[in-house]
């Protein structure tokens, strides 16, 4: 008989990639950087357990949209106070805060849990090159469509 394999939250072993952003497109880049961040790369995922890995997102300034997206699409926050809306377009968020619009890619295709907030936590976004974890000894992460 066999059983299924579960993983123990504490034998994960966690690895750090970094990911140039630059030139890619957005949706297609937060789809890969979700699925680093839950550990569907790995042949031990499990569902219910934080098996991924960190990602460090360099770059991320010069992300792409397609089409007319850039002047089109628009980003939404509240304050939490009546009348409190308040509406950006791609274009004014990307100039302003760059690394916004891959945070929310990404927070949009991780699940609305708790362990989701938790695998939100090993995203790392920085607008240039430089990032502060070097010490980490990250791995450049080549895709799979590459």
């Amino acid at each position: 008989m066999r059983t299924t394999y579960m993983a123990k939250p504490n034998a994960v072993e966690r690895k750090w990639y970094v990911i140039d952003a630059a030139g890619k497109r957005v949706g297609r880049l937060a789809t890969e950087i979700a699925s680093i961040l839950r550990g569907k790369h790995k042949p031990e995922f499990t569902p219910h357990v934080d098996t991924g890995d960190f990602v460090v997102v360099v770059n991320a300034e010069k992300v792409v949209f397609t089409g007319d997206k850039l002047h089109k699409k628009m980003y939404y926050r509240h304050s939490g106070y009546p009348g409190g809306l308040r509406s950006d377009r791609a274009i004014d968020v990307l100039q302003a805060h760059p690394e916004r619009i891959l945070y929310t890619a990404v927070k949009g295709m991780l699940p609305h849990t708790t362990l989701g907030r938790q695998q939100l936590t090993k995203l790392k976004v920085y607008a240039g090159e430089n990032h502060p974890h070097q010490a980490q000894q990250p791995i450049p992460y080549e895709s799979a469509s590459n």
